[in-house]
């Protein structure tokens, strides 16, 4: 695998070599790009692994907001099991145990095809998609020491420049990002992407959302009961409201609050998600695509001011964001990441 600058060698090989020149994507048997399409050059050495994966304080966060959930969710899936149990004889053990062992399914590779498929709504890239995305990526993933066929790329087909990265191996981009950005720009979307990969973003993630699904269904469910009952006397309402509210009282003097977490769960998950962001842009920069991935981002916030001038010229209304929507916002809006990238850049020179 051709990479942008050598793997670490050992110290006598690397004093008898002269100072290389600083490498180049592949041409993959296209023509070069056009000057201002080049991807940013950088000298150095990386050591190169499988996949440098690793977990950071976001990864960490993420999963720790979701243990109450998971708490519940281990609950509801004992229960079913056990009726499970009680109605055929099959052992609780056995659809508990594979319930729990079905995190490790992020990690495998077909598994990972059929939730790119059918859920993520992506495809495989065209023979000319990937002869633009192949030799971005295997530039990014050299500069951040990762092996590039470690991963698989797919394309979602969407109007928007946007990208993805999902369980332990998917990354995705648009077919409009394809022929939106240059090969410089992609690598910066592309360098994004991978950083959710090895910070751990991307597989906490999608384990976060399946260990705590049987709780939120359950929840649901419950929810839905609940709205069928008649309605009760104004007595019996007062009873139960009383009764309610006695109880939440003791168990959150009991586990000191703790019992509450769930309702703030969704506004600390969407800024930990956002802080998430602003980690994988920074991991793009030090990767020498700040430049690249600010251009992006200008875009973006060039189209969208775009699309709310021409709303405003037809007469129609725009609805702006309140506080509690942007609060559970997972990402940070396009004029912060800007800023910070803008920091980045400014501190490099």
């Amino acid at each position: 695998m051709s990479l942008p600058y050598e793997a670490e060698e050992p110290e006598k090989q690397r004093k008898s070599k002269e100072p290389e020149e600083p490498w180049r994507p592949a041409d993959s048997g296209s023509s070069p790009p056009a000057p201002d399409e080049d991807l940013p050059l950088r000298r150095g050495r990386v050591h190169i692994a499988a996949r440098q994966r690793g977990v950071d304080a976001t990864a960490l966060g993420h999963l720790a907001l979701h243990l109450p959930h998971l708490v519940g969710s281990l609950g509801v899936v004992f229960v079913l099991s056990y009726l499970v149990d009680v109605l055929s004889g099959l052992p609780w053990w056995l659809p508990f145990g594979c319930w729990v062992l079905s995190g490790i399914l992020v990690f495998h590779r077909p598994s990972e095809r059929l939730l790119a498929r059918l859920l993520l709504r992506l495809r495989y890239p065209s023979p000319e998609e990937a002869k633009k995305l192949e030799p971005v990526w295997r530039e990014v993933a050299g500069r951040a020491g990762v092996d590039a066929t470690a991963y698989q790329l797919w394309i979602e087909n969407s109007d928007e420049i946007n990208a993805l990265a999902a369980a332990g191996h998917i990354v995705g981009v648009t077919s409009h990002s394809m022929s939106a950005l240059t090969p410089a720009q992609l690598g910066g979307v592309l360098a994004h992407e991978l950083a959710h990969h090895t910070r751990g973003h991307a597989w906490t993630s999608l384990l976060a959302f399946w260990y705590a699904l049987p709780a939120r269904q359950a929840w649901r469910l419950l929810l839905r009961l609940a709205s069928r009952v008649e309605h009760l006397s104004a007595g019996a309402t007062t009873l139960t409201v009383v009764v309610t509210v006695a109880v939440v009282i003791a168990l959150a003097t009991a586990t000191y609050g703790l019992i509450l977490l769930p309702l703030a769960t969704p506004y600390l998950v969407a800024a930990v998600s956002r802080r998430s962001e602003l980690r994988a842009d920074e991991h793009a920069a030090r990767l020498g695509f700040a430049a690249q991935l600010l251009a992006v981002l200008r875009k973006e916030n060039d189209r969208e001011e775009t699309a709310r001038a021409a709303a405003a010229a037809a007469g129609v209304p725009i609805a702006e964001e309140g506080a509690i929507l942007r609060l559970l916002d997972s990402h940070p809006d396009v004029h912060t990441r800007m800023h910070h990238l803008q920091e980045y850049l400014e501190h490099r020179r």
